[in-house]
């Protein structure tokens, strides 16, 4: 056992993989630009700027990287990257998103860099693949739904999964020994986004009229053909989105 530092410790998966890492028996530090008084280690660093990460990682053996934002993730992460191999670290688990390599997307770009700089650093590294997970399927219908008409994007899909599971699945491949870039993590079903958007409206009681939308560009044509989608070869996720929504409910 050892110390293992969790990056965006705060966030909707690193409180879900922080009590994890404490039962395997590990000391776990949380790295936070805003750290809380809650019992655990927490070490206050800027990603972005690059301070205080060498501090974080002094003495640490395994990094889970859950850090992250809709811009900046390249540079946040190259910046971990190399404070990581300035301090030995011996493992470095990564989380990233299934299709980054396909979507000509700003949010996408910044993710696949940020995993170029993992699997270029010289630290021993695992890279995992997520499709979305319930809490963000649920917030995008909930922001859809602030229109007065609901948007119906024809050939979105997505394959959620469930957050509990994908912690499960971090703590399991930090536990263990490097092992590159692994199988995909999804949730057991493919649903439309309409579909998403309706089981949202369904469970808050909302209404609204919706009208399809077609995605322009590369990036429909990506979502039209299922490019965002990993359909063969992934590892799958045992909660499923009804039974997320039913605890919403």
């Amino acid at each position: 056992m050892g110390v293992m530092l969790v990056t965006g410790g705060t966030g909707t998966l690193g409180r879900l993989v922080v009590p994890l890492v404490a039962e395997a028996g590990w000391k776990v530090r949380v790295l936070s630009r805003h750290p809380k008084d809650d019992g655990v280690e927490h070490v206050a660093a800027d990603l972005l700027q690059g301070d205080g990460i060498d501090d974080a990682l002094n003495g640490v053996d395994v990094v889970i990287h859950l850090a992250g934002g809709p811009k900046g993730d390249d540079v946040g992460t190259r910046n971990l990257v190399r404070a990581a191999e300035r301090a030995g670290v011996k493992h470095l688990v990564h989380i990233s998103v299934t299709a980054v390599d396909q979507l000509p997307l700003t949010y996408f770009k910044s993710k696949l860099g940020a995993e170029q700089a993992v699997r270029e650093s010289s630290v021993p590294w695992t890279v995992l693949r997520v499709a979305q997970v319930h809490d963000f399927a649920w917030n995008t219908a909930r922001m859809m739904a602030k229109l007065p008409v609901l948007p119906i994007p024809g050939g979105v899909r997505f394959q959620p999964v469930d957050g509990r599971d994908v912690a499960a699945r971090l703590v399991e491949l930090a536990l263990g020994e490097p092992a590159g870039l692994v199988p995909d993590l999804v949730g057991p079903k493919v649903y439309s986004l309409g579909e998403l958007a309706r089981d949202y409206l369904r469970t808050t009681g909302k209404h609204r009229l919706s009208m399809p939308v077609r995605v322009p560009g590369k990036a429909g044509k990506v979502y039209r053909a299922g490019g965002n989608l990993t359909l063969t070869g992934a590892t799958t996720g045992h909660r499923t989105w009804e039974a997320f929504l039913a605890e919403k409910a």
